[in-house]
């Protein structure tokens, strides 16, 4: 194989050799994916049909949700297809999607975070100016700007990571097509070298972002300890700090995954770091950013409600 256009297919990692093991992680990744669907899912369904979340934190919640979804859907749909039908191959045109909307729905989705610390310190920072700075405009405009950078950041690696020579054969040692996994495969120096600028650019500015995202957190956590009620303090600090910490598990363990040296790089190190930054997050999301919201909870009891009532009229309907 001397180039990446006589590959025709990849060969993605075996979890295991048994039947048994393969059927086990199979049901886990279901779990995983269906657990990640259905709060995404009742996410979005509630902050689209309740018009009392119709507000900036709201949007941006239903536009992180969909970017799990995307995210979610991109990696363990393929992952759970081979474990049963006990196949690894995985064709290069599918390869170069994977790779690409993974790193779209990444890269849009850390920027949608820091969209969202920058909306909760304006909120509880500048109040009063709160309506005139997060117009509904200015929301939507900054959701497309999250997404816009996905794509073409998502572009612009996969174009070049996808033009490097591959001459190491075609078995990647991940459960899905990563770009450093790709990037081993290489046979030219100079080509791996430049994805690896690219790739060290990126993780630089998303670390800006990070940087940004506790900047705005310290402003935040020092305006919510000049409250007077101490409940009010602990239910921001209840919400701030997981975001924070979810935040900085994902940025790291990505960076890690991306920029890691080669010498200490091992199977089982690079799956777990994987799973920790592309499903964790996806599924975790939901209940860190969301579940713990009263407003939240409230919108989608209603909305369990309604469609119990509905199930049952229907059902009464059909059987008269």
């Amino acid at each position: 194989m001397s180039n990446g256009s006589s590959i025709t297919h990849f060969l993605l990692l075996a979890f295991a050799d048994t039947r048994e093991l393969q059927l086990l992680h199979f049901w886990l990744f279901l779990g995983i994916y269906l657990a990640a669907l259905l709060g995404n899912g009742l996410i979005i369904t509630a902050v689209a049909c309740d018009h009392r979340l119709h507000t900036p934190m709201y949007f941006f919640l239903l536009n992180l949700a969909l970017l799990d979804l995307g995210c979610i859907s991109t990696t363990l749909p393929k992952a759970m297809a081979n474990s049963p039908w006990d196949t690894r191959a995985i064709s290069f045109s599918g390869c170069a999607a994977q790779d690409f909307f993974f790193a779209f729905f990444i890269s849009a989705e850390f920027s949608l975070l820091t969209v969202m610390a920058y909306d909760c310190y304006v909120a509880i920072c500048k109040p009063l100016h709160y309506g005139s700075l997060q117009g509904s405009r200015a929301c939507v405009h900054m959701a497309a700007a999250a997404w816009g950078s996905g794509f073409l950041t998502a572009l612009l690696h996969m174009a070049n990571t996808f033009s490097i020579p591959l001459c190491q054969g075609n078995g990647l040692d991940q459960f899905f097509c990563e770009i450093p996994q790709i990037l081993k495969l290489s046979c030219s120096q100079s080509d791996y070298l430049r994805e690896v600028y690219l790739l060290s650019f990126s993780i630089f500015f998303s670390f800006v972002c990070f940087v940004f995202i506790v900047v705005s957190y310290v402003q935040i956590f020092r305006a919510v300890l000049r409250m007077p009620s101490q409940q009010g303090q602990q239910k921001a600090f209840s919400t701030c700090l997981p975001h924070l910490a979810m935040v900085s598990q994902f940025l790291s363990t990505a960076t890690f995954a991306y920029l890691k040296p080669t010498s200490i790089s091992s199977t089982d190190l690079d799956l777990v770091v994987s799973f920790l930054y592309s499903v964790v997050p996806p599924a975790v999301n939901p209940l860190i950013y969301s579940m713990r919201n009263q407003e939240l909870r409230d919108a989608l009891r209603k909305l369990l409600q309604y469609t119990a009532i509905f199930t049952e009229t229907s059902r009464t309907t059909f059987c008269s």
